[in-house]
C-alpha cells in the first residue's frame, strides 16, 4: 500500500512538473516580459523639405521620400502601430549628423530650424556626430542649450529655446577636466526596468572637421569608451544597453538587409563588451538591419527617408534584452502632413526662398560629382576653377592653383532642377558647398605641395584615396602600384615643372587650411590672406563664365 501510494505522489509530481514547464514560457510572456519600441533616425542634416527626396536615392524604381513634415507623422504612427507597447515605452532617438551641410532653409539659421523641428517630433537622445561640430564646440554648446547667434543673432525675430533632447558625447572628452562634453549616457526606465542609452561619434572625427572648432577636445576610441562604460552601469543594476554610434557600414543589400556588412562599424562591434544588446548606426549614410556577433546593428539611410523601428522586449526577471527585431521603413508621402512641423517649414521658408531662388548662373547640362578614372569630376573640377579665379589677382593673393576636397562638394548641379532649364540657383549653388567655408591662399614650396598630393592616398580611417579637385593647368602623374610617398610625378603648373625649393601661392578653403580630411602640410602654409566664401567665388564665378558646360568645367 506505502509503495502504491509512493508511486501515485511520484506520478502526479512528473506531471505537476511537466505541466509547469510547458506553461512557463506563456507565464513569462504574459507577465514577465516588457515590450518597448525605439524609433530611429541619423543623418538628417536639416532636410526639412521633401524636395526631390527620393528613396532609393538613385535608382530606377524611386519613390519621393523623407521630408520632416511626412517623417513626423510616420513616427508618431508607428509609436501607436504596436498596441502591446505602452505610449511610455516608446523612445525616440538618432546616431548623430542632426545639423550640419544642411539645406540654406536650415542652414542660413545656423541649423536652428532643423533643431525645432526635431523637437516637436518628439527626438529625445542624440549621439552627436562629426556635423554637429561644423560649427564649432561652442555653437553645439549653444544649440542644446538656447540663445541666439553670438553674431548673426536670431534671424527668425523670435528667439531660439535649444534643443528639448539631450546631446550624448561618451568619446568626446574635454582635456581639461577629462570629462565628457555632454552625457555619456541616459538611462530610460521602462515598468521598472532600466536600460542604458550611450552616445557617440566616430574617433576620426577630428579629420572630418576644422580642428580650431574643437581645440581642446579629444575623441576616444568608440569601443573602448563603451567598454569602460560597462562596469559603471553594472553597478546600477543596468543591462539592457544600446549604443547611438555615429559610425557604420557599407553593404550591397537593400534596405532590410545586411548584405556584405563591411567598414568599421564591424570591428567595432566585435570588440565592444558582449553585454552590449543594440548598436544604432550613421555616418555611411547606408540603410541595413544586420546582425553582427549576435548583436542587432541598424541604420537608417539618410535626410530622414527612413526611420528604423525597433522592437525589443525585457525580461522583467533578468533586467536584459529577452529578444528583439527591427524594420527598416520608408518614410512615403501616402500619409498626412504633420500640422506642426508644416507650420515651422513655411516659417523658415518665407524668410529663405528670396535668397534661395534667386538665380545666378546659367549651366548647358548636367555638371555633376562623378569622377573620371583619374578621381576629377567636371563639378570638382568647376568648383577649383572659381576659387582659383577668385584668389588669381595679386591684390587677392596671386594664386596659380587651387585645390578642393572632395567631400565638401555635397549636391550635383541637374540641368531640369529649376523651373527654367539650365538655370542655376543660390539654393542649388549652396546645396553644393552649404559649409560657408572662407577661401585661404598661402604660400607652399614645392616639396610641400608634394607631400599634399601623396598626402590623397594616406587615409588612416578608411583606406580609401581622398583624390583632391584641381584647377585648370595644374597637372601630374601618379600611381598606385608605388608605395605610400612615391605615388605622385611630374607635378606641372601651366606646364612648366614645379621645383621643390621654389615657392608657389595656392588656395584652399579654411577646412582645409586647417588640417582638414589630414592634410596636415596645409597648417604649414605661410603669408596666409583670407579672402571671400566659397560660395560668394562660385557664383561671382557663374556671373562670368555662363552658361557653363561640362567640358567647360572640366577644362
Amino acid at each position: 500500500m506505502r509503495k502504491l501510494l509512493m508511486k501515485r505522489f511520484l506520478f502526479l509530481a512528473i506531471i505537476s512538473l511537466l505541466v509547469v514547464l510547458c506553461f512557463a514560457p506563456f507565464a513569462l510572456s504574459k507577465s514577465d516580459l516588457i515590450n518597448i519600441k525605439i524609433l530611429a533616425i541619423n543623418d538628417f542634416h536639416g532636410n526639412l523639405e521633401a524636395g526631390n527626396l527620393t528613396f532609393p536615392a538613385s535608382a530606377t524604381d524611386r519613390i519621393p521620400a523623407g521630408g520632416v513634415e511626412y517623417l513626423a507623422t510616420h513616427i508618431k504612427n508607428l509609436r501607436i502601430a504596436n498596441h502591446q507597447v505602452k505610449p511610455q515605452n516608446t523612445i525616440t532617438v538618432s546616431a548623430g549628423d542632426t545639423v550640419g551641410a544642411s539645406p540654406l532653409i536650415s542652414a542660413l539659421f545656423h541649423d536652428e530650424p532643423a533643431i525645432e523641428a526635431l523637437n516637436a517630433l518628439g527626438l529625445e537622445l542624440n549621439a552627436v556626430g562629426n556635423h554637429e561640430f561644423d560649427e564649432g564646440a561652442e555653437e553645439l554648446y549653444r544649440k542644446q542649450k538656447g540663445g541666439c547667434h553670438p553674431i548673426d543673432g536670431c534671424r527668425d525675430g523670435d528667439g531660439f529655446g535649444g534643443a528639448k533632447f539631450k546631446f550624448l558625447a561618451a568619446n568626446v572628452i574635454n582635456s581639461r577636466n577629462g570629462k565628457p562634453i555632454f552625457p555619456a549616457y541616459q538611462v530610460r526606465t521602462f515598468d521598472g526596468i532600466k536600460m542604458a542609452f550611450i552616445g557617440m561619434t566616430l574617433k576620426g572625427t577630428p579629420n572630418l572637421v576644422t580642428s580650431s572648432g574643437i581645440a581642446g577636445l579629444e575623441f576616444k576610441d568608440e569601443a573602448a569608451t563603451v567598454n569602460a562604460l560597462i562596469p559603471e552601469l553594472k553597478k546600477q543594476g543596468i543591462k539592457a544597453i544600446a549604443v547611438l554610434l555615429h559610425e557604420g557600414g557599407v553593404t550591397a543589400g537593400n534596405y532590410n538587409d545586411c548584405e556584405g556588412i563591411s567598414g568599421a562599424i564591424v570591428d567595432i562591434v566585435k570588440n565592444t563588451d558582449p553585454e552590449v544588446d543594440l548598436f544604432i548606426t550613421g555616418h555611411t549614410h547606408q540603410a541595413y538591419n544586420c546582425q553582427i556577433d549576435r548583436r542587432l546593428v541598424t541604420s537608417a539611410s539618410f535626410f530622414g527617408r527612413l526611420v528604423s523601428d525597433i522592437d525589443l522586449t525585457l525580461d522583467r526577471g533578468t533586467g536584459d534584452v529577452a529578444s528583439m527585431r527591427a524594420n527598416n521603413v520608408v518614410v512615403t508621402h501616402d500619409v498626412p502632413k504633420e500640422p506642426a512641423l508644416t507650420q515651422i517649414v513655411r516659417k523658415y521658408k518665407a524668410i529663405a526662398d528670396p535668397l534661395v531662388n534667386r538665380p545666378i548662373g546659367l549651366i548647358a547640362a548636367d555638371i555633376t560629382r562623378t569622377a573620371n578614372q583619374n578621381g576629377i569630376s567636371p563639378l570638382g573640377r568647376m568648383i577649383a576653377n572659381a576659387q582659383l579665379a577668385a584668389t588669381a589677382d595679386d591684390s587677392k593673393g596671386g594664386a596659380v592653383a587651387a585645390f578642393m576636397n572632395p567631400g565638401g562638394i555635397r549636391a550635383d548641379l541637374s540641368y531640369n532642377e529649376s523651373e527654367v532649364k539650365g538655370v542655376v540657383t543660390y539654393g542649388q549653388a549652396f546645396a553644393v558647398q552649404p559649409f560657408r567655408n572662407r577661401l585661404v591662399t598661402m604660400t607652399l614650396a614645392g616639396k610641400q605641395i608634394k607631400q599634399l598630393l601623396e598626402r590623397q592616398f594616406d587615409n588612416p580611417r578608411s583606406g580609401q584615396n581622398r583624390i583632391l579637385q584641381v584647377s585648370q593647368g595644374f597637372t601630374y602623374n601618379y600611381s598606385n602600384s608605388d608605395t605610400l610617398g612615391n605615388r605622385v610625378s611630374n607635378i606641372a603648373i601651366a606646364g612648366i615643372p614645379i621645383a621643390s625649393d621654389r615657392e608657389y601661392r595656392i588656395t584652399v578653403n579654411s577646412y582645409l587650411a586647417d588640417g582638414g580630411d589630414n592634410f596636415a602640410v596645409l597648417k604649414e602654409g605661410r603669408d596666409r590672406i583670407v579672402g571671400e566664401l566659397d560660395i560668394e567665388a562660385l557664383e561671382a564665378y557663374f556671373k562670368m563664365r555662363s552658361p557653363i558646360s561640362p567640358d567647360l568645367a572640366n577644362n
